[in-house]
Formats: structure tokens, C-alpha cells, sequence
């Protein structure tokens, strides 16, 4: 499949467990490919951990954190980087997404400026994170912990990682197995929930 896909599909993969993500080959075409990791990276919203260092920054309070204000800008900031599967069709996807309800951002912004934040897809009582970007200390950081008070305050009940890694893990992200990933899945998707 190639291209921009179309807002039915997409949410329709989500609601299955299934993620695409864009390969770009060297005469420019997209190929969008779909995944369900097994294992699967989940942030359980009930056992979130605040690092101690962040919880100083927190006290600070130097970011104005904003969402769904710059959807366009945080996911064109998370493609910016040498190696990246957003593609010009998964930004036009998502950006329908967003125009449709579906899709979501929650922003960083220090002095006027956007230096940090996500985006994800949410559905029933499921938050899909896609991806965050960092251009300041903590500005991504602070951004994932504003959008954990936020599921949390909203009865949102399954926070999707796709995978695991060091910078989530010390956030309580772990891995659970497909067959564990698509029970909590069909549990958040009977939830109701408004982000």
C-alpha cells in the first residue's frame, strides 16, 4: 500500500491492534506497511512513573502546555530527523485524522515557542501514541506526563507505546504479549471515553 491512507481504514487497523508505518525507496515512492508487535509496549495508566529529576521540572512550571493547537506543526517537527518512517502520506493521514476528531496533540511551548510534544490516535478508551519530538530540556517529557493526567482525568484506560524503549521504560512502559495487548485492546475500545 502506498500513500495516504484513507481515515475508515486507519481507524479500522487501530480497532484491529495494527499500525502503519511509511518506507520512502530511492525514487521518492512511499510504502506504507502495517505492524502488530508481539510483544507489545503499553504504559499502564494506574502504575506511571514520574522521574525525580522531572518532577523538579514539573515544579517550574516553564512550559505552557497546549492541545490539539498545532497538530500540523508537532507532527511535521516528529518526521524532522534523518531517518524517519512520517511520510508526506502518513502527515496528510493523520492531519485527516486530526480534522475528523480522531487524531491528537499535546504541546510543549516555552517563550511563544513549540519545543516538545506528541501526537496519537484515540479511540474508546484507548490512547495510540505515534511518536514526540524534543527541541528543549524535559519539553517532551512534560508533554507525555500532561497527556498521562489527561487520559487518567478522561477514563481513558489503555495508553499504546507500539514498543518499548529506554527513554518510556523509565516511565513504567513494559512489553505484554500479543494475545495480552489484544484483550486490554477490545476492554479500552467498550470503554467511553472523550479525549
Amino acid at each position: 500500500m502506498s500513500g495516504k491512507i484513507d481515515a475508515d481504514t486507519l481507524l479500522r487497523a487501530y480497532q484491529m491492534g495494527l499500525f502503519p508505518m511509511a518506507d520512502v525507496d530511492e525514487s521518492g515512492d512511499e510504502q506504507i506497511s502495517w505492524y502488530a508487535p508481539d510483544p507489545r509496549g503499553v504504559i499502564p495508566l494506574d502504575k506511571f512513573h514520574i522521574p525525580r529529576g522531572l518532577k523538579r521540572a514539573l515544579k517550574k512550571e516553564e512550559y505552557e502546555i497546549r492541545m490539539d493547537t498545532a497538530f500540523a506543526a508537532v507532527i511535521e517537527k516528529c518526521a524532522d530527523r534523518e531517518e524517519t518512517w512520517i511520510s508526506c502520506g502518513i502527515r496528510a493521514s493523520y492531519s485527516r485524522l486530526f480534522d475528523l476528531g480522531w487524531a491528537h496533540s499535546v504541546e510543549s511551548w516555552y517563550e511563544g515557542n513549540l519545543l516538545g510534544g506528541l501526537y496519537g490516535v484515540a479511540i474508546g478508551g484507548a490512547f495510540f501514541g505515534e511518536s514526540m519530538f524534543n527541541q528543549r530540556t524535559d519539553a517532551s517529557k512534560v508533554a507525555l506526563v500532561h497527556l498521562v493526567r489527561h487520559l487518567k482525568a478522561k477514563g481513558f484506560v489503555l495508553l499504546d507505546t507500539q514498543w518499548t524503549n529506554p527513554h518510556l521504560e523509565q516511565f513504567g512502559c513494559i512489553e505484554i504479549s500479543r494475545e495480552q495487548y489484544a484483550k486490554e485492546l477490545v476492554v479500552a475500545l467498550q470503554t467511553e471515553a472523550q479525549f
